[in-house]
């Protein structure tokens, strides 16, 4: 196989290990979104009246949470799925490559013919292979944007948290303090699935 197709391969191992590192972080920050929710139905319930718009946020709070950690999940079987076609891909590119070569080294041979049928499989091997993977690609692209959307929900509760908080008399820091939570979450999920989305962006089978 030649340099580019190793440094290729490289890169998408990379890129693949890189997305499992930030989908982590993605989930640890779900979880204190579903803390959080926790915490401000605790106080909610404390403060009575003068958070009463603020307990039905609680539980919009918790169930962005809920679909967070339960897309991740997906994500991250999805990811493992890429990664074990990265490999395969990898094997299959060097099988057709090394047949290819060959091929090419024994055209004066009398078994030179021999070799057509198999160089065939390895060709249609890789290029299966490779098709799958690039339609794995696509769909994790897919299910990366869909994490957006709790995310970018989580901002606009975040902002009508404060605006509930600021009726709660006392408890206002202690609700202010989970709207805080909720955005900061919030934009830590941005971040990652970005660089998730830029890490993906280096692969390209194709060329």
């Amino acid at each position: 196989m030649n340099t580019m197709k190793v440094n290729n391969a490289k890169s998408h191992f990379v890129a693949v290990a890189s997305i499992a590192a930030e989908l982590s972080a993605v989930m640890e920050v779900a979880k204190e979104i579903s803390l959080a929710a926790a915490n401000a139905k605790a106080i909610a319930f404390r403060a009575g009246e003068k958070a009463k718009g603020f307990q039905p946020i609680t539980d919009f709070i918790n169930e962005l949470a809920k679909e967070t950690i339960e897309l991740v999940n997906d994500i991250n079987q999805h990811a493992f799925r890429l990664y074990q076609l990265t490999v395969n891909e990898h094997r299959m590119s060097g099988a057709y490559y090394k047949f290819e070569q060959v091929a090419q080294n024994s055209t004066k041979m009398h078994y030179a013919s021999s070799l057509t049928k198999p160089l065939n499989r390895a060709k249609i091997n890789m290029l299966e292979c490779r098709k799958e993977f690039n339609q794995s690609l696509s769909r994790l692209l897919e299910q990366l944007a869909e994490v957006m959307h709790p995310a970018r929900a989580a901002r606009v509760i975040a902002a009508n948290s404060r605006i509930e908080a600021s009726q709660a008399g006392e408890y206002l820091q202690g609700l202010q303090a989970v709207a805080e939570s909720v955005d900061h979450a919030a934009q830590v999920i941005h971040e990652k699935v970005q660089k998730c989305r830029s890490a993906l962006s280096v692969i390209n089978l194709d060329s």
